[in-house]
């Protein structure tokens, strides 16, 4: 859901900053002073296309940062908006595609305005409320086919994997076996060509490694005794100059680090090397071999013996099922058309019940007579089932019902509503409506607020409003208020929210009568949103 909305330079907006809360949450404010603009801000991080003309005058570029959070973990969204050139988009401050914000933030968050056609005119979104309406029994046929599907696929990708050719899997078999083998012979561990490579420059310079070693014994024993010289001259001297004491023992380190350095060099040239230059030779052109067919360095031949081997185990097993996967196939073919023929029945039993149930909560909402219907078409079955839903609607029996695409902004959103509080959807969602009071007044208003209330219940709930009706429902009531060519946004509480009810009411802030109807509004909407 949205924690916090931060909003700069976009039209009349310099910056906003607000937090709406888990439950309801209401914008209201004049006509013209930017409601609007701030649902544009949240379609911004939805991934949908800018506007440049929105970008405002207090910069040369938009920017809006959302925190999104779950009960897992909370991302941070960013859009910049820029007068001209490419927008960029930002999860977590990396750059991202819209696609990817439309995909992470997309899915939880949907946005209800005067021109949407939304989730609703998907079949995938009204598959996820059927869903939702499923009852117990319901729910465990949905997990059945599910559990169904996923066996199918399965087998459908070993099948995949058997090529459907036994013959050509027993061929690639003998030749993994004929690799590992072998590399598996040679007997190379990593880190072997280091050291032949080495072992091959010590013994092609065997004696001259031998001559340089002795030359260094040699000269390093007189550079011994010139030390020892110097430090029996030094100590006289220290007697008479107390001063040169430090010069003596940096001496003395010198000739104990010499002593050891000749140590080093008798042992290394006293040292018989044990290595043959005729295998070490051998064992390089043996690796060399191996390069040219597995990979150019040892540790890729090496990684190539690990994946052939794993390959050869998998074909093993693939042949052993060889025999009874085509059975397995079927059978598996059969209980997934089984149970999606079992999840349709369900689907259209939730379907009816939810279309039932959405057109009672239309009846409140101020619709006459509404009729509606979710028609199911059978499809080719895929993770989801095997159904398309469809929504008929008219928002009068007199009417042709037909698609929702024909519906108002104002009836559609309102539909959304009804559907919603239908499902009973348990997801933590958050869904914002842009001015889903069009249209409506006196207590089909009061009505609308306390739905929205009890959606909230549920789902993150955010909407613009004109009715005070709806507004003394919010858990949190932000009004947008414009100071010549600004606008900013502020929480109202206390006697400031009375005053902007009065307002909404009234048209007037400080309007006793207006002021008493307000209050009353506020006491009405903490009657138990709950059935």
């Amino acid at each position: 859901m949205l924690d916090e909305l931060l909003v700069r330079n976009l039209g009349v907006i310099s910056e906003a900053r607000f937090r709406p809360s888990d439950g309801l949450t209401v914008i209201s404010g004049e006509t013209g002073t930017g409601k609007t603009l701030l649902l544009g801000a949240v379609r911004l991080l939805l991934g949908e296309a800018p506007n440049t003309d929105l970008v405002g005058p207090f910069g040369q570029e938009t920017v809006v940062d959302g925190r999104f959070r779950s009960e897992e973990d909370e991302s941070v969204v960013s859009r910049v908006v820029p007068k001209e050139g490419r927008s960029a988009s930002y999860i977590d401050g990396r750059l991202a595609s819209t696609a990817t914000l439309a995909e992470r933030i997309g899915s939880d968050v949907a946005v209800i305005g005067q021109h949407d056609q939304l989730s609703l005119a998907r079949p995938r979104a009204v598959l996820r409320l059927i869903d939702d309406a499923l009852d117990d029994d319901g729910v465990n046929t949905l997990m059945a086919y599910r559990e169904a599907w996923d066996r199918l696929q399965s087998l459908e990708s070993l099948r995949d994997d058997l090529g459907g050719d036994p013959r050509a899997l027993n061929r690639e078999l003998e030749l993994l076996a004929y690799q590992t083998t072998e590399i598996d012979k040679a007997g190379f561990e990593a880190g072997d060509d280091e050291r032949l490579e080495a072992a091959a420059v010590r013994l092609s310079n065997l004696e001259t490694l031998r001559t340089g070693l002795a030359q260094l014994h040699q000269m390093g024993g007189e550079v011994a005794d010139t030390l020892g010289s110097m430090i029996s001259e030094i100590r006289k001297l220290g007697m008479i100059d107390h001063r040169l004491g430090p010069t003596e023992e940096r001496l003395e380190g010198l000739g104990s680090e010499i002593a050891d350095l000749l140590v080093v060099l008798r042992d290394a040239a006293d040292n018989d090397e044990t290595g043959n230059l005729g295998e070490v030779e051998e064992r390089l052109t043996l690796l060399g071999d191996l390069k040219r067919k597995y990979g150019s360095t040892l540790d890729d031949i090496l990684a190539y013996r690990s994946e052939a081997g794993e390959r050869h185990t998998r074909i093993v097993a693939l042949l052993d099922r060889a025999e009874s996967l085509e059975s397995d196939l079927e059978t598996a073919r059969e209980e997934a058309k089984r149970q999606a023929e079992a999840l349709t029945e369900t689907r259209a039993r939730a379907a009816e019940s939810l279309a039932n149930e959405a057109v009672k909560h239309l009846g409140d909402l101020g619709f006459e007579d509404p009729v509606m219907s979710i028609a199911l078409e059978t499809t080719e079955p895929t993770a989801s089932g095997a159904d398309r839903p469809a929504i008929v609607f008219a928002s009068d029996s007199r009417l042709s019902a037909g698609p929702i695409g024909a519906a108002s902004g104002g009836e559609l959103s309102r539909l959304v509503l009804s559907l919603r509080l239908a499902a009973g959807a348990s997801e933590r969602t958050t869904m914002i409506f842009d001015e889903i009071d069009a249209g409506v007044g006196g207590a089909t208003a009061l009505a609308l607020g306390e739905k929205l209330a009890r959606l909230a219940q549920t789902s993150q709930v955010l909407c613009v409003t004109h009715l005070p009706q709806v507004a003394a429902w919010a858990d949190r009531h932000l009004v947008v208020r414009r100071d010549g060519a600004e606008a900013s946004v502020e929480l109202v509480e206390g006697e400031e929210r009375v005053e902007e009810l009065t307002r909404m009411l009234a048209g007037l802030p400080d309007s006793s009568p207006g002021a008493d109807a307000a209050r009353e509004l506020l006491e009405r909407a903490v009657v138990p949103r709950s059935e």
